[in-house]
């Protein structure tokens, strides 16, 4: 099944057969190392049951190997068309496993793509991988059925996905990732994988949709506005950021500030002042 993919010729060569260059506006830095693109692809969870939707391929080396380690099917979605010689290049040789979209990520209705269920497996460009999280978190929260994701970030915001309480790295990423999903760091990439090269280091995070979580949690848009509105004031006291707040009643002096203040205690908050 996967003999004519094993075949193509590497994704370097394709990429210089097809006059293809990262390009910064799309935040392109292009992962060739096989170890690598392997090791992400084998951490999708039931992998040779589900559709993965795969974010930016670029030249196609995550694609390549989401395949070949028995994906079932690829949905890539693909902003730059001059990716198409080379991406139509695995198209064919994917035998009806592999679709490409060419359209921004972030205009995309994922509802639409014909699946029932799906993972979501991506080396996303830089900048946009956060802004895709939050989008794809919002959506599993009201119901659709994005079974895991499995997901580069640079290492930063790896940090600020799976922080906690009282970590530097604490904020609204993480108090939305927790309540909605399970998050852990699998992995950390050096720069020096990836083609150009870039300044930061990177880290692969997976993020597992928790039905028990997302049944408790009654409105993400509150938590979402009561966690811009505290940790918009990371300095100050809480109470001095919403001062007609009986505090005591949620067993708070008031005096603590939006990163002492546990995922739960967000929801609950926004679910009663929002």
């Amino acid at each position: 099944m996967n003999e004519k993919i094993k075949s193509l010729p590497p994704v370097s060569e394709m990429m210089r057969n097809a006059g293809m260059v990262a390009k910064k506006q799309f935040g392109q830095n292009f992962l060739f190392d096989l170890n690598l693109t392997g090791r992400i692809a084998r951490s999708v969870p039931n992998l040779a049951n589900t559709t993965v939707v795969e974010v930016g391929p670029g030249p196609g080396g995550l694609t390549r190997a989401l395949l070949l380690a028995g994906a079932r099917q690829v949905i890539a979605i693909e902003k730059d068309k001059t990716t198409s010689p080379i991406l139509d290049a695995i198209v064919d040789a994917a035998d009806g496993r592999l679709t490409v979209i060419y359209d921004d990520a972030l205009r995309v209705n994922f509802r639409a793509l014909g699946v029932d269920s799906y993972a979501i497996c991506a080396n996303l460009p830089y900048n946009v991988g956060t802004e895709l999280l939050i989008q794809w978190l919002i959506a599993a929260a009201h119901g659709e059925k994005i079974t895991s994701l499995t997901l580069m970030f640079q290492r930063e915001v790896a940090y600020r996905i799976t922080a906690r309480p009282r970590d530097e790295h604490y904020g609204r990423l993480a108090v939305l990732t927790s309540l909605i999903a399970d998050a852990r760091i699998l992995f950390d990439v050096p720069n020096t994988a990836f083609v150009p090269r870039p300044r930061v280091q990177s880290a692969v995070v997976q993020i597992i949709p928790n039905a028990k979580k997302i049944s408790a949690l009654r409105d993400v848009e509150k938590v979402e506005k009561i966690t811009a509105l505290l940790f918009g004031h990371r300095r100050k006291m809480i109470r001095g950021i919403m001062p007609n707040v009986d505090w005591a009643k949620y067993g708070l002096a008031g005096t603590e500030r939006a990163e002492e203040l546990s995922p739960e205690m967000f929801a609950q908050l926004a679910h009663d002042l929002l």
